[in-house]
């Protein structure tokens, strides 16, 4: 019986493309660890007001679930990066994440409430 190597056994978990009408790319993974979906369910859920909780939870989520963010033809694919450029994002890019992130939890983690 032949050896399986660690690289063989990982599982890669699937992504999914949203494109916005200019041609960015936004490539969410398919997969969410059970502390992470509690963790921003109750992140959304409450402690801090309404509005920041709701703005921290969807971080949180894009955070998560982001695998690279293509804009004007630049891939941006760190996480630390993701991240920053979200935070610069513009109003238009936002409400293009928020939009993604909604038909991406409604798809594939329908028992969690979407941003």
């Amino acid at each position: 019986m032949a050896k399986r190597t660690r690289k063989q056994e990982k599982l890669a978990a699937p992504v999914a493309e949203y494109r916005d009408p200019e041609g960015n790319v936004l490539t969410l993974r398919g997969s969410l660890t059970p502390g992470s979906r509690r963790r921003y369910a109750d992140t959304l859920a409450g402690g801090l007001e309404r509005e920041d909780a709701w703005q921290r939870a969807v971080e949180l989520l894009f955070e998560f679930l982001a695998v690279s963010w293509t804009i004007s033809g630049l891939e941006v694919t760190r996480q630390k990066e993701l991240l920053g450029r979200y935070r610069m994002a513009t109003n238009d890019e936002r409400r293009f994440v928020r939009d993604a992130l909604r038909e991406h939890v409604s798809e594939h983690f329908p028992e969690l409430q979407a941003p």
